[in-house]
Order: C-alpha cells, then sequence, then structure tokens
C-alpha cells in the first residue's frame, strides 16, 4: 500500500468506485464559527480518511477576524475534530493539514481571500472547481455572496448556503435575486442536513422501492401523519440566533417542511433533480393555507431567565401544528408537525397511522390504537410497524405486536456518511436532489408569512415536559405517539 494510503486509512467505499471527482477548491466562510468546527471540518476530515475526496484537494478558510488567528486555526480545527469525529491518526491529520490555509477578511475587503483562492486554483490545476460554503450568520449571506461575485478566479463556481434562506418571503426574495445575479441556479445549493441523513432518504427507498407501501400511501389507508422533532436541549448559548429566528423559522419552515415533502410527494418519473423538486414542489403549492387555531407556540419557562433575552420576550421556542396537503393524494389527512427546545427526550420520528379494517370479525381486541408505521430518523435508522397478531396458544386472543428493520445491523458491512459528509459530496459530483431550489424556499415562505405576520401568542410550558397542554391536545384520538405508548 502506498503511504498515502496507509496515512488516509480505509480502503474506499463502493460510492468511490463511480465517476472521480474533479480537483477541487472548498473555501469555507466563516470558518471560525460553531457550524464549522462542529460539522464541516469534521465531515470534510473523514471524507479524506475515506478517499472519497479527490486527491487534488485544497482547504481555504476565512472569517472576519484579526490576523493572529492564523497561527491558532489549525490547532482549532485539529481539536474540533478531535472532539466530533474521535482521536485523529496523525499520518492522516498531517497529510490533511497540509492542504489548509487560512485568510482573514474584512467587511469590505476580500483581496487577500481572493489572491489565496486563486494561488489555490493554480496549484491544484486548471480543471479544478471551485466550492464556496457560507458557515455564515444569514445576516451576512448576500453581502459575502456579492463579495465573492467580484472574485476573479478561474474554475467552475458552486455556492452552499445554509438555513434560514432568508427571514419572510421579502428578504428570501431578495436574496434570491442576489444569488442569480451572478450564479445560476445549477450552481446553488441550499443545504438541510435533515435531507442528508440515511433515515430520511429510506423514506424514498420504503416508498418507491417496495410494491407494498405504495399502493396504500395516500388518503384511502392513511388516517394521519406525525411529524416529531422535540429536543432536549435549551438555546445553549444561541440566544442572539434564537431572538432573531425563532424555531418556526429555524425548524418548521424548513426541516420539518422537508419532511412533509418527502412522506406526501407523489412517485417521481425519475430519482433526479428535477423530479423531485417538481414532485415537492407540487405538494408545498397543495398546503392548505394555515388555521392559526390549530397551531400552538410554546416558550420554555425560564427561556426568559437566559443571559441576553428580553424579559419580556416572545420568541417561540416550541411550535406545533395541524397541516393539510388538498391534493388526490391527501385530501382529508391531517399532517402535525411539532419541535421545540427543552422537551422531555430528543427524537426524529415519522409516524404513519392507517385506517382501521372497515369490519372487526376478532372477537376482543388489544385498544382501540390502529396500525402505524413509525421511521426513527436516527443515527442508527430504524423502521418498525406495530400490528396486530394471534397471541400464541389455544385461544383465539389478539395481541399487538412489532416487525421490526434495523438498517445498520441490516447492512453491516455498509459505511454510512454523516448528512453533512453525504451532501458535500453530492455538491463536488454536482447532484442537487437533496437540496432546495429557489421555487421551493418562496413557495414555503409564501406559506408561512402569513401565520408570521400574526403569530400566536407563546403559550409557558415546564422543562422537561412535552410541551403545552394545548399541542398535547392538538391531534384528536390517538394524540402524539410520543412518548411512546
Amino acid at each position: 500500500m502506498h503511504a498515502e494510503s496507509a496515512a488516509r486509512g480505509r480502503p474506499p467505499t463502493e460510492a468511490a468506485d463511480e465517476t472521480p471527482l474533479a480537483p477541487h477548491v472548498l473555501v469555507v466562510m466563516g470558518a471560525t464559527g460553531d457550524l464549522a468546527q462542529r460539522k464541516l471540518f469534521p465531515a470534510v476530515f473523514h471524507l479524506w480518511q475515506l478517499r472519497l475526496l479527490p486527491e487534488r484537494f485544497r482547504v481555504v478558510c476565512s472569517s472576519r477576524t484579526g490576523p493572529e488567528i492564523e497561527d491558532t486555526f489549525l490547532p482549532m480545527v485539529h481539536a474540533a475534530v478531535d472532539v466530533y469525529r474521535g482521536t485523529v491518526d496523525d499520518a492522516a491529520w498531517q497529510e490533511f493539514s497540509r492542504r489548509i490555509s487560512f485568510v482573514p477578511t474584512s467587511a469590505d475587503d476580500g483581496a487577500a481571500l481572493e489572491r489565496a483562492v486563486a494561488e489555490a486554483a493554480k496549484e491544484v490545476g486548471s480543471d479544478c472547481e471551485i466550492l464556496y460554503y457560507l458557515a455564515v450568520p444569514p445576516s451576512a449571506t448576500e453581502s459575502v455572496v456579492r463579495m465573492l461575485a467580484t472574485f476573479d478566479v478561474p474554475g467552475a463556481a458552486k455556492i452552499v448556503l445554509e438555513k434560514p434562506f432568508g427571514k419572510d418571503l421579502e428578504s428570501a426574495r431578495s436574496l434570491n435575486e442576489a444569488l442569480h445575479e451572478f450564479f445560476e441556479e445549477r450552481q446553488i445549493y441550499r443545504i438541510d442536513h435533515f435531507l442528508g441523513k440515511e433515515a430520511v432518504q429510506n423514506i424514498l427507498a420504503l416508498r418507491f422501492a417496495n410494491g407494498i407501501f405504495q399502493p396504500v400511501w395516500n388518503h384511502q389507508h392513511i388516517c394521519y401523519v406525525q411529524i416529531d422533532v422535540p429536543e432536549q436541549i435549551d438555546v445553549q448559548g444561541r440566544v442572539e440566533f434564537m431572538e432573531s429566528t425563532g424555531t418556526f423559522r429555524d425548524m418548521i419552515s424548513t426541516h420539518l417542511f422537508q419532511l412533509l415533502g418527502f412522506v406526501a410527494l407523489a412517485p417521481p418519473a425519475r430519482m433526479d433533480a428535477d423530479s423531485l423538486h417538481h414532485e415537492t414542489i407540487k405538494v408545498f403549492r397543495a398546503i392548505r393555507p394555515m388555521d392559526p387555531e390549530r397551531v400552538v407556540f410554546g416558550q420554555y419557562e425560564g427561556y426568559r431567565d437566559e443571559a441576553g433575552v428580553d424579559e419580556a420576550s416572545s420568541v417561540e421556542t416550541f411550535v406545533a401544528m395541524e397541516v393539510y396537503v388538498d391534493d388526490w393524494y391527501w385530501i382529508g389527512v391531517p399532517f402535525y408537525l411539532r419541535t421545540g427546545k427543552a422537551l422531555a427526550e430528543s427524537r426524529r420520528t415519522i409516524t404513519i397511522g392507517f385506517r382501521e379494517p372497515p369490519l372487526k370479525i376478532f372477537p376482543g381486541d388489544v385498544d382501540e390504537t390502529c396500525n402505524e408505521l413509525v421511521l426513527e430518523l436516527t443515527d442508527n435508522p430504524t423502521i418498525f410497524a406495530d400490528v396486530r397478531a394471534k397471541v400464541p396458544g389455544p385461544a383465539f386472543g389478539l395481541g399487538r405486536g412489532r416487525m421490526r428493520l434495523a438498517l445498520v445491523e441490516a447492512f453491516p458491512e455498509a459505511e454510512p456518511l454523516e448528512a453533512y459528509e453525504r451532501l458535500l459530496l453530492d455538491v463536488m459530483r454536482g447532484d442537487s436532489t437533496l437540496f432546495i431550489s429557489t421555487e421551493q424556499v418562496e413557495l414555503l415562505w409564501r406559506l408561512c408569512d402569513p401565520l408570521l405576520r400574526n403569530p400566536p401568542r407563546p403559550v409557558r410550558y415546564p422543562r422537561g415536559s412535552w410541551g403545552p397542554s394545548e399541542a398535547l391536545r392538538l391531534p384528536s384520538g390517538r394524540g402524539w405517539r410520543l412518548p411512546d405508548s
């Protein structure tokens, strides 16, 4: 084995046998921020270890900090990778870190960064591609886009943006206009890390690769859908972000509506970006205007005591709501969305409730709970179905059983990628299937704006609970699946 291969670790995965990636220069804006340290750098290093990145690859990092950080930047990245990816192999780190450089920028001067990117592109080769990753606060996104657009750097360019994509329809359109002034739609990648999760992509596989599910995936057989993403953590020092954004903009108008789109979309003609975006857009267009009476905002007790929070803050840390998709597939089926901070557990669960048989022919019954298909969207994805079955024995008694598929156990030789790893690879491949289009962004803001202009007043709820009692009563009959019953 070559010394480089030994340093970089494992043999290539199946994905490495695909068309080789073009040489790349990754430009990380906001490189000293929390997102880059927690997610992006650990993802890039792991891809390097798996030999999934091109050999000709450079990382140019920047942030609006003083030049003194240049001496401490690499140790900062090393520490982040060590914390979030496990102990770093020294040989692999030495090989990887030689490809990283850092250049501070100011709000009005990107000349030094432009030179650094141009030099890296020249070093990588004339066939390189430039990937700009904006790990910056939402308020800085548009100004950074305009700065990058002035760069005279060889190579095809792509740009990655983090949510939120604006704070309302007007700001989203302004950002989109700025982006399209300098970049074509095919060059723009709006990242939602939920869509990069193996478990979320398995929603598509479950639905469209199995003949037992697609025929019943409609209002004739399904009576409700719950998309539940509670978080046990509180704001954890991110007060400024929460105060400016709130949970609805942070989670509902992005992650949870994208999950709803995956659950509700009609079968695409093929599994590619255009087909998937087309069907998702049809779902978003069909969502009924939200009824404020069926939306609950909450704020956990003690939030206003957090440093930096106004004592009269009305920012919501919790949202639960009922949504309807008025199309031929889903007419009359309620979709219940719930997420919030400082709740009883951290979970990512989609529950599909199926209608009861029209005639009950067995004596007695277990309970009135219908059959449910449950998708646990964790790093160890699990799909299970709660069904009724005969209890073994001389009498014909019914009991409730569970059919279960644990994907990591089912495919022990597989090498799953973390969401940011998968999505970063997709950007390098030029595959926008799991990214959000301009039209999707503007459709969702058009849907959400009326509610956000006149939002419900947040109801207080205790830390460690499942949210306000008003939200617990939102789904009639069955109630929320979480906590598990």
